[in-house]
């Protein structure tokens, strides 16, 4: 087997077990809307449902629009990033990562998708009162992630030519 597909399996792999152990865990052990301060002012874990995309993009849209997309679009994007990943050579192992990450991530919301018809989001960072980032997960950690490494690459590439 080529060291890529290795690499995705096992990369992607640990990123969907740390997601879904991280969700279940808030799942079981918190009460919807619950709260526990970490950094007072600064960082909170809070059980949420996301009944839309990153950040909530399209949580109002209607049930027949938004559950249909959510599951069509990942397994879309699952299919694009092992196409992207057979093009790729072994020794390309930055693209390798970014990708494994996306790719792990989108499994990981995939699978709440699946079970709940929403994802557990539970990683609340704010600034006192004044500015309050969305909750997200590690999976969505994860395909942020991915995707700056993706883009970091791009920009040492066109740096080298």
């Amino acid at each position: 087997m080529k060291v890529r597909y290795l690499l995705l399996a096992s990369i992607s792999g640990a990123t969907v077990a740390l997601d879904q152990v991280t969700k279940m865990f808030i799942h079981v052990h918190f009460r919807l809307g619950e709260v526990h301060t970490v950094i007072p002012a600064f960082f909170d874990i809070t059980y949420v449902r996301n009944y839309g995309a990153a950040f909530g993009v399209f949580a109002s849209a209607a049930k027949r629009f938004r559950e249909p997309f959510f599951l069509l679009v990942p397994f879309v994007a699952l299919v694009v990033i092992i196409l992207i990943m057979r093009g790729l050579k072994d020794s390309q192992r930055g693209q390798i990562f970014g990708l494994s990450l996306i790719f792990g991530g989108a499994i990981g919301n995939y699978i709440d998708r699946l079970r709940f018809q929403y994802v557990i989001d539970f990683l609340d960072f704010h600034y006192k009162e004044v500015y309050h980032w969305p909750a997200f997960n590690v999976a969505d950690s994860a395909i942020v992630c991915g995707v700056s490494l993706l883009i970091l690459q791009m920009f040492l590439a066109k740096n080298e030519s």
